[in-house]
C-alpha cells in the first residue's frame, strides 16, 4: 500500500474520455479519482450516501439539485445524498471523490 499519493500525478487524462481510478474501498467508503477530458460529463444521477468531491487541477461543473456550482483547483464541494447531481469538465480537470456510506443516526 502506497503512504503517500501525488493526486495530480496519479492519474493520466485520455483525449475524449473520462478515466477513473479507485484508491481505497471499503464498507465504510470509497475514494476515487477522476481524470476528465475538457468537455466530458457525468450525466445526472444520484447517490445514496453523501459524497465529498475534491478539485484536483483544473475546473468543473457540478450540478446539485438543478443548481450549477463552478469549482476548481483546491475548491471543495459537499453533494448531499439523495439529490440528483452532474459533472461536466469545462477544462482538463482531476477531481477526488469520496463517497462516505455510513448512515445517518
Amino acid at each position: 500500500m502506497q503512504t503517500v499519493c501525488k493526486l495530480n500525478q496519479a492519474i493520466d487524462y485520455q483525449n475524449n474520455a473520462i478515466v477513473s481510478k479507485t484508491i481505497k474501498d471499503s464498507p465504510q467508503g470509497t475514494v476515487t479519482l477522476f481524470a476528465f477530458a475538457a468537455g466530458q460529463a457525468l450525466s445526472e444521477h444520484t447517490a445514496p450516501f453523501d459524497a465529498l468531491v475534491y478539485i484536483v487541477e483544473g475546473q468543473l461543473e457540478i450540478t446539485i439539485a438543478k443548481e450549477p456550482h463552478t469549482a476548481a483547483a483546491g475548491d471543495l464541494v459537499t453533494m448531499p445524498a439523495h439529490q440528483p447531481h452532474a459533472v461536466k469538465a469545462l477544462q482538463n480537470a482531476k477531481m477526488l471523490l469520496i463517497m462516505i456510506r455510513a448512515e445517518k443516526s
